[in-house]
């Protein structure tokens, strides 16, 4: 792993003066931070916010090993927990619920992930592909291009790359596998190159990269689930602060947060309201994402495509 320093220089937490604006009206209380990552985010919140505690989760082992450290001068108002927080969560709000003052998750991949070539997240890795956020999952990026069917790998593209024609690629790489296995991510790359468009901000591989993580990490499984237990068992009163990176991702946490605000919940083609006109169980502080302002843009350009939605549970529920 970096050594500490390099890691501070490198590690840049998006959107941290927002995510700390976000909790202002927290006085005290547990925050989780579902995506601890390297504790950007928790240490700002930390270091700022004296009266409140954070609770950790990651499933990264090199990411928690370093954020232990990071947060040591916290230690007796920190807990970090090494596992999915879709199972971590539930767990949480069912045994300290009245505790919850708020949840923050942060849905990108760590710079240090994706720049550190063994981790096998990068176009240029000369190492085997991986991919995993959990090294300790059986299934990665290698098994995910030389063993799964054509038809998955399309399905894969096409719903998780929004690439709308995926057979070309796809029929590229059933090929260039039967002969030897694409083994790197360079190789990948390479490959994508031939049969994906590029554009001036984008390689041509992005998106290609970006649904094979998906799959490998179940990370739109991830987030359903999250939300589906923030659904059931909601913390009255607590703040939900969710930053996401592409479409796919913002299209859940928006949709979910809009049902959560609907007073009305009748068909769209009732002629009169029989709800009761009062099921919202919460409210969303800003109707449109909060984005990266300029002198963030300059300082991490990896923050351009960052979206932070807010939405904060009734008091009541």
């Amino acid at each position: 792993m970096s050594s500490n320093s390099e890691s501070e220089v490198l590690h840049i937490p998006v959107l941290k003066a927002e995510v700390i604006e976000a909790f202002s009206d927290i006085a005290e209380g547990n925050l989780i931070d579902c995506t601890l990552g390297y504790a950007g985010h928790s240490q700002a919140l930390l270091s700022h916010y004296p009266h409140i505690n954070i609770i950790g989760i990651d499933r990264d082992s090199e990411a928690i090993a370093y954020s232990s450290k990071k947060l040591e001068k916290f230690a007796d108002r920190v807990e970090i927990i090494k596992g999915r927080f879709s199972d971590t969560v539930p767990y949480l709000l069912k045994n300290r619920k009245a505790q919850i003052s708020g949840l923050l998750a942060d849905f990108g991949v760590s710079s240090l992930q994706l720049d550190k070539d063994e981790r096998g997240f990068s176009f240029a890795s000369d190492n085997r592909l991986d991919m995993r956020m959990d090294t300790s999952s059986p299934l990665d990026a290698y098994t995910v291009v030389n063993q799964y069917p054509q038809d998955r790998l399309e399905y894969i593209l096409r719903e998780y790359a929004e690439i709308r024609n995926p057979s070309k690629i796809v029929s590229a790489i059933m090929e260039q596998r039967a002969t030897k296995a694409i083994e790197t991510g360079k190789e990948l790359a390479n490959l994508a190159s031939k049969y994906l468009r590029s554009s001036k901000k984008i390689h041509p591989a992005t998106l290609l990269f970006q649904a094979i993580r998906i799959e490998v990490n179940d990370e739109l499984g991830e987030i359903e689930r999250l939300l589906d237990t923030l659904e059931s068992n909601p913390p009255a009163g607590a703040i939900i602060a969710l930053i996401t990176f592409h479409s796919l991702e913002d299209r859940l946490v928006k949709r979910r947060f809009q049902k959560w605000s609907q007073e009305c919940i009748c068909p769209s083609h009732s002629y009169r309201c029989t709800c009761g006109g009062d099921n919202a169980i919460g409210y969303m502080p800003h109707r449109k994402p909060i984005t990266a302002k300029s002198d963030e843009l300059s300082l991490n350009p990896r923050s351009r495509s960052a979206k932070l939605r807010l939405f904060r549970f009734k008091e009541s529920l």
